[in-house]
């Protein structure tokens, strides 16, 4: 049986030509050992008579791969986000692998995702972005046979990257303690959140650690809890700023965040920093231009590293490789031009 002229052949007509079965066709564009030699040679003689090209879909689905990685990642849109998502294309740039992008901006979004990632049939690994999975998810990834990766989000069932978020705190704090402020103030993450962030957490840890080990008391009315959006941290800082005894500094856990305590300042016609100083994290690129004091994290680096630690799991072929396996990168307080020494 020949393809007709003009016609794409398919893998039914190689068996015919080759005469042999269609499953052994298929053994042998797989690649798989258990095919004689000669019949071996048969298969690939028809296929270049007939020009056959096998579709890759068929063929992934027949390996039970996709070649997809996917990222899950809450609020994509945030520049910290978007700099590790640079990251892991850039990690995933010349493997075989494309990227299939989850934005989780509520809490059903995300239980959406892991639904879909949970099946094993639409990804061959995935990478959660500032995201600690419930354990029931865990569960259901690990009985799926899904390899995953952590970026910024620890959990001893999963191999992950990060920082140390409790020194991040603690060196911010310590740099404001030492430009003799004493009222400091904290803006975080509402805790616990349904996204289960566990850096804001990890950096008020800090940030009380810096403040008892210089004998000042952690005052509560200066813990202040919100979400990343700088909208939320603007109103929240007018509120700390008015209190009867205000901050003379505040740190933010994010560079978003600060860009609303800064523009909270100008709201209230406060100086920054004479009157007031301001502190982020995560050093995005805006930072830079507005002249914020912050700390660096290896945000980009973070992304590329964590592809490249899935990339090493799917091809050793292990889907929990190295569980718990955490690979610690540094962070580094950049001084700019909003920090002062108090003004009284």
């Amino acid at each position: 049986m020949e393809a007709l002229s003009g016609t794409p052949a398919k893998i039914a007509d190689v068996a015919a030509r080759a005469g042999v079965g269609v499953a052994t066709v298929s053994r042998v564009l797989n690649g798989r050992a258990n095919v004689r030699a000669d019949t071996r040679e048969k298969v690939l003689d028809a296929i270049a008579a007939l020009k056959y090209r096998p579709s890759p879909t068929a063929r992934n689905l027949s390996l039970r791969r996709t070649h997809v990685i996917g990222v899950v990642v809450p609020f994509f849109t945030s520049p910290s986000a978007v700099e590790r998502v640079r990251g892991v294309a850039s990690g995933l740039a010349g493997s075989a692998y494309d990227l299939m992008l989850f934005d989780i901006e509520a809490l059903e979004h995300r239980e959406h995702a892991f639904r879909l990632f949970d099946r094993g049939d639409r990804s061959d690994g995935l990478l959660l972005i500032s995201l600690i999975p419930p354990d029931d998810e865990v569960e259901r990834l690990h009985a799926a046979g899904l390899p995953c990766v952590l970026v910024d989000a620890p959990h001893p069932a999963f191999p992950s990257v990060l920082i140390d978020d409790v020194r991040g705190g603690d060196i911010v704090t310590s740099h404001l303690i030492d430009l003799g402020h004493t009222r400091i103030g904290f803006l975080g993450d509402t805790s616990p959140d349904p996204f289960r962030f566990a850096s804001s957490l990890d950096r008020t840890v800090g940030y009380e650690r810096a403040l008892v080990r210089a004998g000042i008391e952690p005052r509560p009315e200066y813990l202040r809890e919100g979400t990343k959006s700088h909208h939320i941290a603007r109103s929240t800082a007018i509120d700390l700023l008015r209190l009867p005894e205000p901050p003379t500094a505040i740190f933010a856990a994010s560079d978003t965040q600060a860009l609303g305590v800064l523009e909270a300042a100008r709201i209230l016609g406060l100086r920054v920093p004479e009157d007031l100083s301001v502190v982020g994290f995560d050093d995005v690129e805006v930072a830079a231009y507005v002249g914020l004091t912050t700390v660096r994290q290896p945000l980009f680096e973070s992304g590329r590293l964590g592809a490249e630690m899935l990339l090493h799991m799917l091809g050793s072929g292990a889907h929990e490789v190295d569980d718990g396996q955490t690979a610690q990168l540094s962070v580094k307080l950049v001084v700019r031009s909003t920090t002062a020494p108090p003004a009284n």
